[in-house]
């Protein structure tokens, strides 16, 4: 889906997210394998946080979203940081024209926000196929214990000088599945405008996220709990699973 208005205070409401910790997760994984990683692919890039910390490593981007506003608050960080990255308009579902890269990553819900079986499945495809041979795809998902006892069903809200909002958590009628009902006020020229948005998304078993990746010709399937480089930690406390595959031959 394409955030509204809301492109317009992520990086405010987003202030605290951990974006040090996916690069370093990332630069873990890239150190345990066996690729010399040089091009990444950045799907959901968001406003661009994680790609421009990649960059500034030496790192060859690409940053890819669906959302021309969040993209354009991306491109603005990058240009006046003096960061060289290319900027990409596209539906991760759709993705044409890269090829080559050695590593592609997706981070901070951006696999949630497709709900649906047949096109998780066209995203790995398309993800597979951008992959040299022996190219690593990363990718986070919220676990599916964690949301049924933490977020389905629960209201949240934060009130700042800048940013107010309350958010609803609706369960949808399949597991997993859940609308964001979202209500801002945001200060702009003195005054404060409400605007709303709904976001829908859903998540699935790990058994579910790796078959279709094996299916497609990925090897090599590592899952890990919240950041952390090891598979034996994950419990239903875990909040977010971490996927790791490699492209095979296929």
């Amino acid at each position: 889906m394409a955030y509204g208005r809301m492109a317009e205070i992520y990086d405010h409401l987003m202030n605290h997210a951990p974006y040090d910790k996916w690069v370093d997760f990332t630069e873990e994984i890239i150190r345990s394998s066996d690729i010399d990683v040089k091009r990444i692919a950045d799907l959901g890039c968001g406003t661009g946080e994680i790609t421009t910390r990649l960059a500034t490593k030496g790192y060859e981007m690409v940053g890819v979203d669906y959302s021309a506003e969040m993209l354009s608050y991306a491109e603005h960080k990058s240009s006046t940081n003096m960061i060289t990255i290319d900027w990409l308009h596209q539906d991760i579902r759709e993705l044409s024209g890269l090829t080559g890269y050695d590593l592609a990553i997706s981070y901070c819900d951006v696999i949630n926000y497709i709900t649906e079986p047949a096109d998780i499945s066209q995203t790995f495809q398309h993800v597979f196929d951008m992959l040299k041979r022996g190219g690593l795809f990363l990718f986070d998902v919220h676990h599916l214990p964690f949301i049924m006892d933490f977020y389905v069903n629960e209201t949240f809200a934060e009130v700042t000088d800048e940013v107010s909002y309350i958010w609803f958590c609706i369960p949808g009628e399949e597991v997993g599945e859940m609308y964001h009902d979202l209500t801002f006020y945001y200060l702009q020229d003195g005054k404060y405008e409400r605007f709303d948005e709904e976001h829908h998304q859903r998540t699935f078993s790990i058994k579910f996220y790796k078959e279709i990746l094996q299916r497609i010709g990925f090897e090599n399937v590592k899952v890990y709990a919240d950041f952390e480089v090891n598979d034996e930690n994950i419990d239903d406390d875990t909040a977010r699973i971490f996927f790791s595959a490699t492209k095979g031959p296929r």
